[in-house]
């Protein structure tokens, strides 16, 4: 029934509780396999990403619960990776020496002219003063800077799964309705998912803001786009609070399956491989 979530956050970054409590409700849930994919650490310090002090300890807990639970569920260790710089991205040898199960590739921040690192993953009214006071309230711009940063991550790679592959898309519709209707959205969004085939990347339903917001990431209107373009995708709730690591999940299924998806991909015995849409 396709029970499987490799997007998920715990008290090692800013998820809302131990790892072992998500895998605990996984389990209650049914599930198959569960990954946990706490955000990477950066060069500097947020309030949402772990330290590079704390990954032995992050590495030690996943390989903990895995030899606990093993036989009630596959549990599997990531990280979320953001695309900074050229010096910080999922490329790097730092992040690609790591014992990891797998990565996920994300943007979460741009850079303004002044140099300094806006993030952008935030509310939509923080986000329009964001793009008011660090960019001259030029939205064209800003979208192309997070697509630019998101096309070079993937040019240079190091990472399996394409996070939220373009999250920014409901800030910017709420800054400008109607924007994504607009050629120059529409052939920006054609050349990304394009090249994102070409590169041959797995892209995550990302189901986070289905019940909040309504809408997925990527957006539902590419969903045909990325079948079209022989995409494989697979369905991940990016939670933070173990009681929504199913949020969104049976949407994003039965969506799949009215754009032509009759599989999603799932991590077993340490393999990517296709699985029946079960819905």
């Amino acid at each position: 029934m396709n029970k499987t979530n490799y997007h998920s956050h715990c008290s090692f970054c800013d998820g809302r509780a131990p790892l072992e409590d998500f895998v605990k409700v996984a389990i209650a849930e049914g599930f198959t396999a569960y990954g946990v994919s706490s955000h990477a650490p950066l060069p500097f310090a947020t309030h949402w990403s772990m330290e590079w002090e704390q990954m032995d300890d992050y590495l030690s807990e996943c390989n903990r619960l895995k030899k606990k639970y093993a036989g009630q569920i596959e549990l599997y260790v990531g990280l979320e990776i953001d695309y900074l710089n050229e010096e910080s991205n999922p490329s790097i040898a730092r992040f690609r020496e790591l014992p990891l199960d797998y990565r996920i590739g994300s943007v979460h921040m741009l850079y303004d002219d002044n140099g300094d690192v806006v993030d952008i993953d935030c509310p939509s009214d923080v986000f329009r003063k964001l793009v008011d006071e660090h960019f001259g309230g030029d939205l064209v711009r800003v979208v192309h800077l997070y697509y630019d940063k998101l096309l070079r991550m993937i040019e240079l790679g190091g990472f399996d799964i394409l996070g939220h592959a373009d999250k920014i898309h409901y800030n910017a519709d709420c800054y400008r309705p109607g924007m994504l209707d607009e050629a120059w959205y529409d052939s920006l969004m054609h050349t990304y998912f394009s090249e994102i085939a070409r590169r041959g990347y797995m892209v995550e339903i990302n189901t986070k803001a289905y019940h909040q917001l309504g809408t997925f990431y990527p957006n539902e209107r590419y969903w045909m786009l990325l079948k079209e373009l022989g995409i494989r995708v697979l369905v991940n709730s990016d939670a933070h609070y173990p009681d929504r690591i199913s949020n969104g999940r049976l949407e994003a299924l039965q969506a799949l399956r009215a754009v032509g998806y009759t599989t999603v991909m799932e991590l077993h015995g340490g393999q990517w491989e296709e699985a029946p849409i079960g819905y």
